[in-house]
């Protein structure tokens, strides 16, 4: 069983010293070797030995010793043996101790008499600390500070003992008295504690009365002091008022600690503006002054907070939230953009614009390694401030667009996609945006980029110099064709079988490869001895030859991309082109474009051939110039923009109603009190109270101090530990808060005895921790007793916490068990509904290697009504736009996605079929970094999914 002990270090038990061995150096005189036995013998009661033949060893032996480490391990070892028997009572072997304590608190060296007071610091055995209290009390005037700042300690344990204020009916009186004189800062501190906690009304009478003097006092002392203050205005709101000044005070104390304590109390007492302004204004100081990451962090967490509750205040200080940027950690210019964007108005869209795009443009020194991440940050940042205010967006595409062929190609993904996007919302920048587009096209060298940005060429080259030069963009960047050359160099084939060859070229699939004497290779035909030159690629300039260079290396899907944005403009040119000798020319080049496309795709040259789905695109693609009937124009040239112009208020439908979900949804009760606030008496009330009552006034008119839980949401989280029938009933109410889970669980003594030493034991499995064991409690008979335990959660993975309750009762001798039900962790406690980009999305799922495969087994027979109720059961959001959700066909494939507390990510992907006799049949598949979350996760859809609740 663990100790509860100050001492945690690391011991291996594989070769555990032998008590004999111990006790052998413990009774030399050898003072390095008695100091490794005495850890020796530390570290195995640490650990669950018990040792009982050591103690009168050290009591001989060690005791007498002068040296301090070996005294220091003495009080160690003292603090960690039983001292008392099974009833509770002091064992007599422990009045030996009691003497050398007296000598120690007596002793002339400064470090054993405060060594001495700090071990009766953790001494509950009234027995022994009582014939010690004149030497403690003597200590508080010793010379030396570490001697009194330790002896105030001691005094107040003491006196927060069972029958502590018996012993010491004067320590409130004499530790005030040291408050009065005491000069160093520590022993000042520990006595104002003393009161703060022993003597709550003697401490606030002294801060009362050295109100002007506080912000002079030691940071430790102020610190305690914003305790306490924290305390007493919890308990009566009312005092609030008599301490404002003393938290205004310590706002600008040197201390960075100080401020950071007093912005989050002045915030915790007070909502009215004022009040919010001058915390943040000191979170936003300390996030300039303070150069650890991790205090940045904390403080952005602060400003986050402050942000989702006081939004109208912290909208002023955005520049100030924007400053942070100017440091290098990714994860705090992370966290302040996305502050920033919740932060912006129509009144500060134009300075954080322009502060993005300075910030923007610095990431182009290329002088720190992760700026391409950085970027591609600030990009979406200005992407997200230009679609809640389109007016900006003039002011930013031009410059992104010089991002287009970034070497970071998910920043440059991001700029094209917000490109695309301008486009559509903002007609006016259409004619600049696709000119821009045209004269830097040659400059990107990423496929997906230039897939995209082919598309908006020939969605939006609408006029006919526009069209013209984006086929001849398109033209330029494809080089010369074709795309490889055969040269002859044989003079016996007959002009027409050079011909067959050159128009078919697809016929050299039909010869076997030949080694010529040269070494080099050669084809051969089994109608002709005709040797020809392998293949040979034909590359293209460098500066213009990029979609070339891309279809080189294999990648067909871009050509396919090519064929539709050439089909497009040719199309388009045939509306606003009124020679058709400039149009079939136009049409003439880009059948060969696609030709000779395909011929590259079905050759040699390439070590993959052309993959049959961008086969058949670009084949449409040339059937469709050679004969074009008017519905199919329709469909290439109206219903893709009109299909993407819904994706777009899909897009911005999903984002208004998240927005909604998090408004805050109050609601006032019809017989609530109203204070009018003009009828009040301001009569001593200060300015800060006045804005306090206006703005409680309004939380309450808008129902925002009720957030009570729903009664049923209570009622479940009771779990019954024990059987009706027992004579000890239990039941537990379980709270979940982030990392720690507290048991509140009602024992009730159902028998007509008294219950002796009950003690709740509790075990655990999984990545649970006991934080501490509840104590021995005597229940009356037919009463009940609260016991609360705390527990700590390391990881989202499903834990089970177990147990039994064992008492004593006078009629029994033997002790008494009665088993508890086992109490199971959800798994849902932990997780919550996250919002993620579809290609963020995609990037953790290639990433992600712990998968889980749950296959479909269900009775609902509705596909939208399965996918609602595992959205339900798995506390995820749907990531899916609702709009192809919409549609009877038979099959759903929707991505969900859900955060947990300690910041882990929960991907599912359900993929449905409805058969032909009604039943859904497919499978669920569950990816996450760790293998905790996703059985878990899979276990709790296979509990569910069969329509359960």
């Amino acid at each position: 069983m663990e100790k509860s002990c100050s001492l945690l270090i690391h011991f291996d038990k594989g070769t555990p010293a032998l008590a004999n061995e111990i006790k052998e150096a413990l009774e030399g005189n050898d003072i390095p070797a008695k100091i490794e036995a005495m850890k020796k013998a530390v570290m195995l009661l640490l650990n669950g030995e018990t040792l009982p033949q050591l103690f009168i060893t050290i009591i001989r032996y060690v005791l007498p010793s002068e040296d301090h480490t070996i005294q220091k391990l003495l009080l160690l070892y003292l603090e960690i043996i039983e001292k008392t028997d099974s009833k509770g009572r002091v064992l007599p072997e422990m009045i030996l101790i009691c003497q050398n304590l007296r000598n120690n608190l007596q002793h002339p060296n400064e470090y054993l008499r405060g060594a001495t007071l700090r071990f009766l610091c953790r001494l509950n055995e009234v027995d022994i600390i009582e014939p010690l209290i004149p030497s403690i009390m003597n200590n508080l005037e010793h010379r030396h500070p570490y001697v009194r700042r330790n002896a105030i300690l001691a005094v107040m344990s003491v006196y927060k003992l069972p029958h502590g204020e018996q012993l010491l009916v004067d320590a409130p009186e004499k530790i005030e008295n040291v408050l009065t004189t005491e000069q160093d800062p520590s022993a000042k501190r520990n006595a104002f504690l003393m009161l703060f906690q022993c003597a709550q009304e003697r401490a606030i009478n002294y801060l009362l009365t050295h109100v002007d003097r506080v912000s002079d006092w030691g940071e430790l002392l102020q610190m305690v002091v914003l305790d306490l203050i924290r305390k007493v205005c919890r308990a009566n709101k009312a005092e609030k008022g008599r301490y404002i000044k003393i938290i205004i005070s310590l706002l600008t104390a040197p201390s960075a600690a100080v401020t950071y304590e007093c912005a989050g109390t002045l915030v915790s007492l007070s909502s009215a503006p004022s009040a919010i302004r001058a915390a943040a204004n000191t979170y936003c100081q300390l996030l300039q002054s303070q150069s650890d990451n991790n205090v940045k962090l904390i403080v952005l967490d602060r400003l986050n907070e402050l942000k989702s509750s006081h939004k109208d205040v912290m909208v002023d200080m955005i520049m100030d939230v924007l400053r942070a940027l100017s440091s290098p950690n990714l994860d705090i210019r992370r966290k302040t953009l996305d502050i920033v964007l919740e932060l912006i108005t129509p009144r500060n869209i134009n300075e954080v614009v322009l502060t993005l795009k300075k910030e923007v443009v610095k990431t182009q020194s290329g002088e720190l390694e992760k700026n391409g991440e950085y970027r591609q940050m600030l990009i979406q940042a200005i992407h997200s401030c230009a679609i809640k205010f389109p007016e900006v967006a003039s002011t930013v595409v031009h410059l992104l667009m010089d991002f287009l062929g970034d070497s970071n190609v998910a920043s440059a993904i991001d700029v094209v996609v917000f490109v695309r996007e301008i486009i559509e919302t903002n007609p006016k920048l259409r004619v600049s945006i696709v000119t821009r587009l045209l004269d830097t096209f040659y400059q990107i060298r990423a496929a997906r980029v230039c897939c995209c940005a082919l598309w908006i060429i020939g969605e939006y080259c609408l006029s006919l110099s526009e069209a013209e030069s984006g086929i001849a963009t398109i033209k330029q960047c494809l080089g010369d064709l074709p795309f490889f050359s055969i040269s002859e160099e044989s003079e016996a084939a007959d002009s027409s079988k050079k011909t067959q060859q050159i128009n078919s070229i697809t016929t050299l699939s039909s010869r076997r490869p030949a080694v010529l004497a040269d070494g080099t290779y050669a084809t051969q035909s089994a109608a002709s001895e005709t040797a020809f030159s392998p293949p040979t690629v034909v590359q293209g300039s460098l500066t213009t030859g990029n979609l070339r260079s891309l279809l080189l290396t294999g990648d067909f899907f871009l050509g396919a991309v090519v064929a539709c944005t050439l089909t497009k403009l040719i199309l388009r040119l045939e509306e606003v082109q009124p020679s058709k000798l400039e149009v079939n020319k136009a049409t003439t080049n880009a059948l060969l474009i696609m030709v000779s496309m395909i011929q590259l795709g079905q050759s040699h040259v390439l070590p993959h051939p052309i993959d049959n789905d961008s086969h058949d695109r670009i084949v449409l693609c040339i059937r469709l110039l050679c004969n074009t009937g008017n519905e199919v124009r329709k469909i290439w040239l109206s219903s893709c923009r009109e299909s993407f112009v819904n994706m777009l208020s899909d897009k911005q439908l999903r984002e208004t109603e998240e927005i909604k979900a998090k408004a805050q949804i109050s609601h006032s009760q019809p017989d609530d009190l109203i204070d009018f606030y003009h009828l009040k008496s301001r009569k001593g009330m200060s300015q800060l109270e006045l804005e306090d009552e206006v703005q409680d006034d309004l939380k309450r008119a808008t129902g925002e101090f009720v957030k009570d839980e729903n009664d049923a949401n209570k009622l479940s989280r009771v779990l019954q530990l024990t059987g009706f029938s027992d004579p000890v009933y239990a039941e537990a109410y379980v709270t979940v808060h982030h990392y720690d889970i507290v048991l509140d669980v009602t024992v009730i003594n159902r028998t007509k005895e008294t219950l002796q030493n009950l003690c709740l034991e509790l075990a655990t499995m999984g990545d649970l921790k006991l934080v501490e064991r509840p104590q021995n409690y005597t229940i009356a008979p037919e009463s009940s007793k609260q016991i609360k335990a705390n527990i700590k959660v390391s990881s989202t993975e499903t834990g089970v916490i177990f147990g039994n309750i064992v008492y004593e009762s006078s009629n029994v001798l033997e002790r008494t068990v009665v088993v508890l039900n086992d109490i199971h962790i959800d798994i849902m406690d932990y997780i919550s509904p996250a919002v993620c980009s579809e290609a963020a999305f995609r990037t953790m799922w290639a990433e992600f290697e712990w998968e889980n495969k749950v296959a479909v087994n269900t009775v609902i027979q509705d596909e939208k009504g399965f996918l609602d109720h595992i959205i339900k059961s798995t506390n995820m959001k749907c990531l899916t736009a609702p709009s192809a959700l919409e549609d009877e066909c038979g099959f759903l494939a929707a991505n969900l996605y859900a955060k947990s507390v300690f910041g882990e990510d929960a991907l599912v992907n359900l993929s449905i079929e409805k058969q032909s006799d009604g039943k859904l049949s497919g499978y669920i598949r569950i990816r996450s970094k760790t293998q905790g979350i996703a059985l878990s996760l899979g276990d709790k859809i296979t509990l569910k999914q069969k329509g359960g609740n």
